[in-house]
């Protein structure tokens, strides 16, 4: 049987590849849409109850809002929930569990092979839109003892610590949020932190003079300017550092019953490498359009995060990737959708200069 070509095919389920979905769909474009877990997978292993920076009006997708009953920012929860309605009000066909493995291109367009449990599939695409994120692994230290069972890379709940010592490492918001849910539900916890002090420019405005006037009354400790060495059962060896690195000298043995490992986490490029799409400077960040989100592959679109290669600093959130679907959508009708309105620029040509500048 010859297989059928597709106009568009969709690789992610998160926030923004259900926005294009929505948007293809109200414009009649055929296209098939892979998500290689459940729709919004990253935050299914968000700490329970964690609240979003961004307001409900700024993650709002497709021109439907989100209806909450308090009027203040949501939860990972909540946010899930709203997506699952937004599926379910489109009835939007997403083959979720069903990873691409394989994306080439030829002339007629690409090939998309898939690992769903069933067994592989092959699908044919004139185009595709990569919208599969940055936060696929965490950063390891590679260090001794990082993957004994009492360390962990994945914060899930405050309750698994109560009346345990924990010691967390990082300093950004992940760490100093963790901390305080911690100490808050009865963990006795110990911040390492590689640097002298926390960037109040990099942790939400409202945990770092928490996290300070805890630190100042002793309630959470905090241990600046060292990193781990190794991870053993009962204690965490530490060296002291300058600037951020490791300095020789005597280790600081620290006893603990858990390690938790907030230093954030990278994307997945591989199907980016298997397109040949190029990735530039440290960030790994992609060549594309910011016109229209095309990579230097034709017909290989970026939404979403996956635009930012490896952030280092953030700059692309889901609040300020809606106008990618726009852009997107646009290049294949020719028309922005009417479901996004007016989106805002909101500074983006900045943001792209400072990939540059990486």
């Amino acid at each position: 049987m010859e297989m059928p070509v597709y106009e568009m095919a969709i690789i992610g389920a998160g926030p923004i590849g259900i926005e294009l979905a929505v948007c293809l769909r109200r414009a009649g474009v055929e296209y098939l849409h892979f998500d290689s877990g459940q729709i919004g997978h990253t935050m299914t292993w968000w700490p329970r109850n964690t609240t979003f920076f961004s307001t409900t009006e700024r993650l709002a997708i497709a021109g439907i809002p989100i209806p909450n009953n308090h009027q203040n920012r949501i939860t990972g929860e909540e946010y899930l929930a709203y997506l699952r309605a937004v599926v379910e009000q489109f009835d939007l066909p997403i083959h979720t569990y069903e990873p691409v493995t394989s994306l080439s291109r030829d002339a007629e367009g690409f090939t998309l092979i898939t690992a769903p449990l069933a067994g592989e599939r092959r699908y044919r695409a004139r185009r595709v839109a990569l919208a599969i994120g940055d936060m696929h692994y965490p950063n390891r230290l590679n260090i001794p003892g990082e993957d004994l069972a009492h360390v962990s890379h994945y914060f899930r709940d405050p309750h698994d610590y109560f009346r345990r010592r924990l010691l967390i490492v990082g300093g950004k918001n992940s760490a100093v949020e963790a901390a305080l849910r911690c100490w808050r539900a009865g963990a006795r916890v110990t911040i390492s932190y590689r640097r002298a002090s926390f960037d109040e420019r990099r942790i939400k405005h409202w945990l770092l003079p928490d996290l300070d006037a805890q630190i100042e009354a002793g309630t959470i400790a905090f241990l600046p300017e060292t990193v781990p060495l190794a991870i053993h059962p009962g204690y965490v060896e530490l060296a002291r550092t300058a600037d951020g690195r490791p300095v020789d000298g005597p280790t600081i043995v620290h006893e603990t019953d858990f390690v938790l490992l907030a230093t954030g986490f990278r994307g997945d490029q591989h199907l980016l490498e298997q397109a040949g799409v190029k990735l530039r400077g440290a960030n790994r960040v992609p060549v594309f359009d910011p016109q229209t989100m095309e990579t230097n592959v034709p017909g290989l679109y970026l939404a979403g995060t996956v635009a930012a290669g490896i952030q280092q600093r953030y700059t692309i959130f889901i609040e300020n990737s809606h106008e990618h679907v726009g852009k997107i959508v646009r290049a294949l009708t020719g028309q922005w959708p009417a479901a996004l309105g007016d989106v805002p620029a909101r500074s983006y040509g900045l943001a792209f200069e400072r990939y540059e500048a990486n």
